[in-house]
């Protein structure tokens, strides 16, 4: 997940023009942006202390996750790739902050002239990541309990 979400950082970086949208779908554009807030540019404009803030937030949380990561039964496949997605994402985005002091985002969705915050691939792995840890919270876990308990 690092090395795709570099990958297309830089190809976007390279082939973009800053703020310059390039629309691909009827509700997709592409567009080169530097984000040094957390998501959707939350604090962005905070006069740089969160460039350190969010870098330490990241390196914590990614540690914590990769030692869930190192604890979990193997068993636990879908928590693993859903942990494993986050992860990725986390440190693809802290590469960023760490060398550049910002996050390069690029995708760029909308419907009609309301846009959701550009994003790059780590948010999208992040966010599937999420969504596959609330599976298995909500049915996933719940049916190995219920099996634990018939058991």
């Amino acid at each position: 997940m690092i090395v795709l979400d570099h990958i297309t950082k830089f190809l976007a970086t390279w082939k973009l023009e800053y703020g310059v949208l390039v629309p691909l779908l009827p509700v997709l554009d592409l567009t080169l942006l530097h984000n040094r807030g957390a998501a959707f540019s939350f604090l962005s404009d905070a006069g740089g202390w969160q460039r350190w803030f969010f870098t330490a937030v990241a390196i914590g949380v990614s540690a914590w996750i990769a030692l869930w990561l190192q604890r979990l039964p193997a068993e636990k496949r879908w928590l693993s790739a859903s942990l494993a997605l986050i992860l990725g994402g986390a440190v693809g985005n802290l590469i960023d902050r760490v060398i550049q002091g910002y996050v390069v985002d690029f995708i760029f969705v909308h419907w009609g002239d309301s846009y959701f915050p550009a994003f790059n691939v780590a948010d999208s792995a992040i966010t599937v990541g999420a969504i596959m840890m609330m599976v298995d919270v909500l049915f996933l876990d719940r049916e190995d309990r219920h099996a634990d308990q018939a058991g």
